[in-house]
């Protein structure tokens, strides 16, 4: 069976994804900086699969580092040569996330994300490692009325996050001209990833303040301080922005298709858009979780933020057709899932 190695793999969307792998039937090599994750996740990814009578004690591993040190990057891939486990593909999530954090320190997602990307590229190429699932993100695309957003619309970031993924799109785009490269690639740009494993024992748990909404309105729930909506005046149909949620176990299935794809085909590079192709506005999204949980979320209406746009949905069409995937959950499944996880795990990993 192949070995992945996994950056940020104990952060949301990577443990999920590890939990695929492992399901799959995968080794993992997960490694995280642990700057903004808890590596209590992979143990209570242990516990899913014990209660399955499945022992995974010698398919994970975890190695603590910060992929801006490429020794420590180089000294996973000789690790897991010495073990007669060579690495196969990389699934790369590792990376600052925050909106509204990189407007207000683009020097730091520059950082992290663009330098750390070029070191964990240069050492795969060291290592003969040449398969990545990159994790990008919808902010690369140019704000556009279009309904839905292709991988041909214009790439126009306009915060510093989305910025640094364009930055390292181009940098995988320019590593596929090598003529002796044999790179293959998949650029998997996510819109709003939301929801937990079902079981309630993995979920979405920021070490810091939560920027992203979905973890804001389960804390609102729970603790009944009122979050806040960023804008009322939006040209959508009630006033709020409009995006495009995805279950996480959703999205950690489009990695596994993409990585299975890649590691069938030739040499390769793929820009694929993972997403729901639905638009919910965020007070869409709020009555969702309130009906489907039977709570309320307090709210208030602020100001705009620096960085948003009104509408992210996506044209998941190529998707369907290259990787054969499509999303399974609906919204209120995303909403009740999200909830479970914070009554099972009310203090996250503490």
């Amino acid at each position: 069976m192949k070995n992945i190695l996994v950056t940020g793999g104990t952060g949301f969307i990577g443990s999920h994804t590890c939990f695929s792998l492992l399901s799959e039937g995968y080794n993992v090599y997960a490694i995280d900086s642990l700057v903004n994750s808890s590596k209590k996740s992979l143990l209570y990814i242990e516990e899913i699969f014990r209660s399955r009578d499945i022992d995974i004690s010698n398919k994970l591993r975890f190695f603590e580092g910060d992929i801006r040190k490429k020794d420590f990057i180089n000294y996973i891939f000789k690790t897991a040569l010495k073990e007669k486990k060579p690495i196969d593909g990389v699934i790369h999530f590792a990376g600052l996330k925050a909106v509204a954090e990189s407007v207000i320190k683009p020097l730091n997602y520059w950082e992290n994300n663009v330098f750390g990307s070029y070191n964990l590229i240069k050492s795969m190429k060291e290592n003969n490692c040449k398969t990545i699932v990159f994790s990008s993100s919808a902010t690369v695309y140019r704000f556009s009325s279009d309904n839905l957003l292709s991988e041909d619309n214009q790439l126009k970031p306009i915060n510093p996050y989305g910025s640094t993924k364009l930055a390292v799109e181009n940098l995988l785009n320019d590593i596929t001209q090598d003529a002796n490269g044999n790179w293959k690639i998949a650029i998997l740009r996510y819109f709003n990833p939301i929801g937990a494993h079902e079981s309630g024992l993995i979920g979405e748990n920021p070490l810091n303040k939560p920027n992203n909404i979905f973890p804001i309105i389960i804390n609102s729930a729970y603790t009944k301080e009122k979050l806040k909506v960023f804008g009322n005046d939006w040209p959508t149909k009630d006033g709020t922005c409009i995006r495009d949620y995805v279950h996480v176990m959703d999205l950690a299935d489009g990695h596994i298709k993409a990585l299975d794809f890649l590691l069938r085909n030739k040499t390769q590079l793929i820009k694929l858009n993972i997403g729901t192709g639905i638009g919910h506005s965020v007070l869409d999204l709020i009555k969702t979780f309130e009906n489907a949980n039977n709570v309320s979320v307090p709210f208030e209406f602020d100001e705009r933020r620096e960085g948003d746009v009104c509408q992210l949905v996506a044209d998941n069409s190529k998707a369907k057709s290259i990787l054969n995937w499509s999303p399974a959950k609906s919204l209120k499944e995303m909403c009740i899932d999200g909830w479970k996880w914070k009554n099972t795990n009310p203090k996250g990993y503490m």
